[in-house]
């Protein structure tokens, strides 16, 4: 019985470790970052074109310090390869605090601040993904002209498929992205691929 104890406390300790090993680091604003999260002058046209240059599609996130949202979906979706290799390879991710101070040229030429910006655009929950479109637009605004938004925290499928949905212009289409959502679902069961969403 003796030798059982300090073999479950190595394996508790090394456990321990491994999860530590896997979540997401904090920067000094108090937001968790992912290292492929491009970092940018947040021009947003700017950042469409840069997008656009590497083939990408710009998607921007707002999050704040101590959501525990951010934290889950940087520490359950986005370590999961599946859904970080798809959004690295097709999108470029620009981070926002939404009670920050760093300078924010909207579309329209507007400067603001990152927090002044999610008051003007309406985001009110964290984390919150826009997805802007392929080409500068000749007017409006970020929510104007974005193609989809994804307000909150949402399971590994759901949050996958929307990256999926725009890379893929559903929204251009008659298939609206919940009718999109539960065709893929219904794929991944018969595939025997889906545990839980």
């Amino acid at each position: 019985m003796r030798i059982w104890k300090p073999l479950l406390l190595a394996f508790g300790i090394t456990m321990a470790f491994a999860t530590l090993g896997s979540a997401a680091t904090v920067g000094e604003d108090g937001l968790h970052k992912q290292d492929w999260f491009a970092v940018t002058f947040r021009d947003m046209s700017e950042d469409i074109e840069a997008a656009a240059e590497q083939g990408k599609r710009l998607a921007i996130i707002f999050e704040q310090r101590g959501c525990i949202y951010c934290q889950q979906m940087h520490e359950k979706i986005l370590s999961d390869p599946e859904v970080s290799d798809y959004i690295k390879e097709n999108f470029m991710v620009v981070q926002y605090n939404m009670f920050g101070d760093e300078e924010v040229i909207d579309l329209n030429g507007d400067e603001l601040t990152e927090k002044t910006a999610a008051r003007k655009w309406g985001f009110v929950f964290t984390p919150t993904i826009v997805f802007l479109p392929e080409e500068v637009p000749a007017d409006g605004t970020v929510p104007e002209t974005a193609v989809a938004t994804m307000p909150g925290a949402f399971g590994k499928w759901t949050f996958l498929n929307m990256f999926r949905w725009v890379r893929e212009k559903g929204y251009e289409g008659d298939e609206h992205f919940q009718k999109y959502h539960a065709r893929i679902i219904n794929k991944l069961r018969e595939e025997g691929r889906l545990k839980s969403e």
